[in-house]
């Protein structure tokens, strides 16, 4: 590719990238703070990827997620998932008709752009397989009928890491299907003020302006494939990747810490989440910086420590970490 085509690239992607400049400081209006997990949910919509966001309760997990898709003017469904959902509360179910005496397909809340999945570690195996199909394949299978979900179509699912009485760990299947693990923090103190000037108040300061639509994501999504990517930033990602599973490759000593390193699914969300925060950047190509960005994000998830790294306190974003300072950077 010639500088000529970066430089193209790089124009489309400036003018494309401005309407979420827009979705992001009207998403600031409500939100106070929380910059990382609003730029996690850009480049996963950017991405088309799911995203799992963690956190104790009360960090405006939920409302972000809810003006999120009032400020993208989509279809939005909220789905609290408890021990006693059903697949057929999720995807829906056949109904017969005795006028027709035949049966008839009742969609579920599934059937919208974007999916908040509220706690979804509460739901039972079932649940979580019916999930599945709709999240891999974008589409769900009720009855023998396969129906094609809308696009764009986005889970962004919730969990809390602290209440495990009544819930059910996520299969590591269906956790590799999420693009991203957020982590969820407190607020400074600063900002923790300027949460309570704005919304201690009993009315619900909700006041959303639609600032883009549906296709203009699709659009978006075209001029992020198109980002350019170098050969040896290519080979860095895949280097990355493969160290979690060979630790020795960087000449580091993590084997007894790792139980499981990343699928090559990592390097492909690894790639298209470098190339979507080099868009939301502006920039018609990426660097280095942008897999660094997203790297701990696409790789936590994926990166299982043994029970020797419990022991000895180590979590997967240790292991992440020490990966990323001692891979070589092109």
């Amino acid at each position: 590719m010639t500088q000529l085509d970066v430089k193209n690239i790089g124009n489309q992607v400036r003018s494309a990238s401005a309407p979420f400049d827009r979705l992001r400081d009207e998403i600031g209006k409500v939100i106070v703070g929380q910059t990382g997990m609003i730029k996690s949910l850009l480049v996963g919509i950017l991405s088309n990827g799911h995203i799992l966001l963690e956190g104790v309760p009360g960090l405006a997990k939920t409302r972000t997620v809810s003006i999120l898709a009032r400020a993208i003017q989509t279809q939005f469904q909220r789905l609290q998932f408890t021990p006693d959902l059903l697949p057929a509360d999720l995807i829906g179910t056949l109904i017969y008709e005795p006028q027709k005496g035949s049966f008839s397909i009742k969609r579920g809340p599934i059937f919208a752009n974007l999916i908040l999945a509220d706690e979804i570690n509460r739901a039972p195996a079932k649940v979580q397989s019916a999930l599945l199909e709709a999240m891999q394949e974008h589409q769900v299978t009720i009855g023998d009928e396969t129906l094609k979900l809308p696009e764009p179509f986005l889970v962004l699912a919730t969990q809390n890491p602290l209440e495990q009485e009544g819930t059910y760990p996520l299969p590591e299947a269906q956790v590799d299907r999420f693009m991203l693990k957020v982590l969820v923090d407190y607020p400074t103190p600063d900002e923790e003020r300027l949460i309570l000037d704005r919304m201690a108040t009993t009315s619900d300061r909700l006041d959303v302006t639609p600032v883009m639509a549906p296709g203009d994501i699709l659009r978006a999504r075209q001029v992020v494939d198109e980002i350019y990517i170098d050969d040896k930033i290519k080979d860095y990602i895949v280097n990355l990747v493969i160290t979690t599973r060979d630790p020795a490759r960087a000449n580091l000593n993590l084997r007894h810490l790792i139980q499981y390193g990343a699928s090559p699914r990592a390097t492909i969300m690894l790639t298209l989440g470098a190339k979507a925060n080099a868009f939301l950047a502006g920039r018609g190509f990426v660097t280095p910086q942008d897999v660094k960005d997203v790297a701990m994000e696409v790789l936590r998830h994926r990166v299982i420590v043994t029970y020797e790294a419990e022991a000895e306190e180590k979590t997967s974003d240790d292991v992440v970490r020490m990966i990323l300072d001692h891979v070589p950077v092109p």
